[in-house]
């Protein structure tokens, strides 16, 4: 990996004081690049990304925003999102990052929920809100002629040269409210203090640091996790520069990596099958002589790192590889779902290694990571620097819950305490991820305890909360389960989601289409895979509560075979 850190996060006690240091240090590196489509909209040095923030920070001191004041923000991946999160952590104020794909109404819920003081929101996103948001002030960011100047994200106060300083900040200050779950199931707001994301981010560093000159491609939303710490913070800290695309159309994608000679970039499962399908498409149009030279090639690029990747080897032994992306691109982060075994090997064949890892929100971003030398593309890797992590209640085969303690875990959940004391105990995060551990102490993930599947683009999907989708339909009873929850399976690939129904006098035909009309209706990572028929009473509580447990256990007398196909595509399927 290249770069050597020369800022230690550990060293600071805020991302605020950490950021400023940053910017003044890599003042005259290239800090952000945003493109549209084939266009460049926007450069910026980390001067100016210090002096924007600046600004921005002012007007929110003019509006009294500070320590104990929430902004969300609810933007696309552009330079304004972390331009604004820079100054909010200036101020001492608590980010609130929200997710551009939810619906309006699920959006405004968490901005409740939240108790947002201020809404930093995108035009085309803000277009939603039909009746605005009551009671809140907000920015509008690109805003049209019907948005009043002063609730413009551009109506800044003068550059008038200074800097202004963070506010100051402890450790144990709280930085962000992250939602790790939309309005799926309970809402869940991840109260992160400042220590989270600095133990977080010098662990990460540790093991991939990034340098000047190195470009890291950010894909995913900015909201999430993942793409804040190595699509934001990480590249910050290392000098490195950022790059977005308002469009990510695969086509806009391969354009933006080899204009911009992409290094790095993280990506959800589904990018990478999307890549592996390209990529094997071009290799079984090589016939001959052809497919004989790259086998031989791809022999050599193995036999030339045998200890682990060589970018510079890779990249001239498979240059025509490399070149569709971007011919500088040394690694891929893969984060929100598991990633195959042999997927992961594929792309290491290539030179091009894809790091593994397993975390979730109330962690931060990741507690396990994968090293590359060698390849362990069978597990989610090791603990990080700083991270405990144990298996509660193992069965015979040494199967338990994955408990994690250390100084990257949340607070609590925000106004939720009896969540929090189920799920924090005793200075350990209970995760509900089943787990068990090898001999060189690599974790390697079989299930979930609890009733929740994760799609391959890393959403979460609740179950019951599916089942008013299919209120109406002629059925006595109905009740949607992860498959599997019912049938366990030693294994994280091809979870799907099961409505198992109850009929009643319509004909059975009938039902099917008009559950099938529900479920098209759905976006497609909700949507449900296959209809069980189940003629029996389900099992209820005296107040007609669901007893999902004992359904589970008495659902496992039918078979997996026996479910009927629902849904027209996989359900698995999202937009990256």
């Amino acid at each position: 990996m290249s770069g050597e850190i020369l800022v230690d996060p550990g060293a600071f006690s805020s991302l605020g004081a950490l950021l400023d240091e940053v910017l003044l240090r890599h003042k005259s590196n290239v800090a952000l690049i945003e493109a549209d489509r084939k266009r460049e909209a926007s450069q910026w040095t980390y001067a100016e990304v210090d002096v924007t923030a600046s600004r921005v920070a002012r007007r929110l001191e003019a509006m009294q925003i500070g320590p104990g004041s929430r902004v969300a923000v609810l933007m696309s991946n552009q330079p304004r999102w972390l331009v604004t999160a820079i100054a909010v952590f200036r101020r001492g104020a608590t980010l609130v990052p929200l997710d551009m794909k939810l619906e309006a109404p699920e959006q405004r819920a968490l901005v409740e929920h939240a108790n947002a003081d201020l809404v930093v929101v995108e035009a085309s996103l803000w277009r939603r809100f039909s009746e605005g948001l009551p009671g809140r002030r907000v920015w509008v960011s690109e805003a049209t002629g019907d948005v009043p100047d002063d609730q413009r994200w551009e109506t800044l106060p003068p550059d008038d040269g200074a800097v202004l300083p963070s506010v100051a900040q402890g450790p144990e200050d709280v930085a962000c409210i992250v939602y790790s779950s939309g309005t799926g199931g309970r809402v869940k707001g991840c109260v992160l203090p400042h220590r989270a994301y600095l133990s977080q981010l010098a662990a990460l560093l540790e093991r991939f640091p990034m340098g000047p000159g190195d470009r890291y491609f950010s894909v995913l939303p900015t909201n999430h996790a993942i793409d804040f710490m190595v699509g934001f913070v990480g590249p910050f800290v290392c000098g490195a520069t950022v790059v977005h695309q308002r469009t990510l159309r695969p086509e806009m994608l391969r354009f933006t990596m080899q204009r911009y000679g992409i290094t790095h970039m993280a990506v959800v499962p589904l990018l990478l099958t999307a890549f592996e399908r390209a990529l094997r498409e071009k290799l079984d149009e090589l016939s001959g002589w052809r497919r004989t030279v790259f086998d031989g090639l791809l022999a050599l690029n193995g036999a030339l790192t045998p200890r682990g990747p060589d970018a510079r080897v890779s990249h001239t032994v498979l240059q025509a590889v490399h070149e569709g992306f971007g011919g500088r691109l040394r690694l891929l982060f893969a984060g929100g779902a598991f990633v195959p075994k042999e997927q992961a090997e594929f792309f290491f064949s290539l030179g091009l290694p894809v790091v593994i890892g397993y975390g979730l929100t109330e962690a931060c971003t990741v507690a396990t990571l994968n090293d590359v030398r060698p390849l362990r593309a069978d597990s989610v890797g090791r603990p990080l620097s700083g991270v405990e992590l144990r298996l509660a209640d193992p069965d015979a085969q040494g199967v338990g819950e994955v408990c994690l303690r250390g100084p990257m875990l949340m607070h609590h959940y925000l106004d939720d305490p009896e969540l929090t004391a189920e799920t924090v105990r005793d200075g350990w995060l209970y995760t509900g991820d089943l787990g068990w551990l090898d001999a060189s102490h690599h974790l390697h993930l079989v299930g979930r305890r609890k009733d929740v599947i994760v799609t391959a683009g890393g959403k979460n999907v609740y179950p019951q909360d599916l089942e008013h989708v299919f209120d109406g339909v002629a059925v006595e009873e109905l009740s949607v389960f992860a498959a599997n929850t019912v049938w366990p399976q030693r294994t994280m690939v091809g979870e799907e989601l099961v409505l198992v129904v109850r009929p009643g006098a319509a004909p059975w035909s009938e039902v099917l289409a008009a559950l099938r009309t529900r479920n098209r209706a759905l976006p497609d990572h909700k949507r449900v895979a296959g209809v069980l028929r189940w003629d029996r009473v389900f099992p209820r509580t005296a107040t007609m509560k669901l007893k999902r447990a004992e359904f589970v256990l008495t659902l496992r007398e039918l078979r997996r075979d026996q479910v009927q196909p629902l849904a027209e595509s996989d359900p698995t399927q999202e937009r990256a």
